[in-house]
């Protein structure tokens, strides 16, 4: 397996515990992020290196770079429909590209000077941002948030024509790791993840991470 993992308890003794956070496994070129479909979909990807067959791109697509946001969402893959998990790398320019041009989901009154300014972001744009809260895992809700990105339109074809450099199905190892996902987790495994740093400062500013929070 290509991707790279780690003690979970290792990792949560240094992982921040609030605020608004990436969390995620990344290089210089590219970052991982994760999502999950149903077999035909998942497997049609992970063996073509894109998306593709029975795949719709005529809906919104969420991508998500934190591991264990993405076992909540899925119930460790055992959920319908969510039976395969994939792990994609994105290439890093294009993330950041995604970072920049995402527009809350709902109207945030300290981004947006009005809901009507927020309606037109909204319309301008192809990217939309969730944070959620995120989930230990066993599934427990954490004061910290997590982070998602939905990609629709020319941005969701882009996406799958030009920024992945590599996508790999990763249920094998869900599969592997669900029955350590309770406590104590002495056993757990996940992918080595870290606060990604959001280097452009108006970014960080409207996605409500400060520059002292990117340790």
């Amino acid at each position: 397996m290509r991707l790279i993992t780690e003690s979970y308890l290792e990792q949560v003794a240094r992982w921040p515990t609030e605020g608004r956070r990436i969390l995620a496994q990344f290089d210089e070129e590219a970052v991982v992020v994760y999502q999950a479909y149903r077999p035909d979909i998942g497997e049609y990807a992970a063996r073509h290196g894109t998306f593709g067959g029975q795949f719709s791109f005529a809906r919104m697509s969420w991508i998500k770079p934190n591991f264990l946001w993405m076992m909540y969402r899925s119930g460790w893959g055992q959920k319908e429909n969510q039976e395969v998990t994939l792990a994609i790398w994105l290439k890093r320019a294009a993330f950041d590209a995604l970072l920049r041009e995402a527009v809350y989901s709902s109207y945030q009154p300290e981004v947006y000077p009005s809901q009507e300014a927020w309606a037109e972001a909204v319309a301008a744009s192809e990217v939309r941002l969730q944070w959620d809260p995120d989930h230990d895992p066993s599934g427990a809700k954490m004061v910290r948030r997590a982070i998602q990105l939905g990609l629709r339109g020319e941005s969701l074809a882009r996406y799958a024509r030009e920024w992945i450099l590599a996508i790999e199905d990763i249920s094998e190892f869900v599969r592997e790791q669900r029955p350590h996902a309770r406590a104590p987790y002495t056993h757990l495994l996940t992918p080595r993840e870290e606060a990604y740093p959001v280097e452009d400062p108006t970014v960080s500013r409207r996605l409500g991470i400060s520059a002292h929070m990117l340790g």
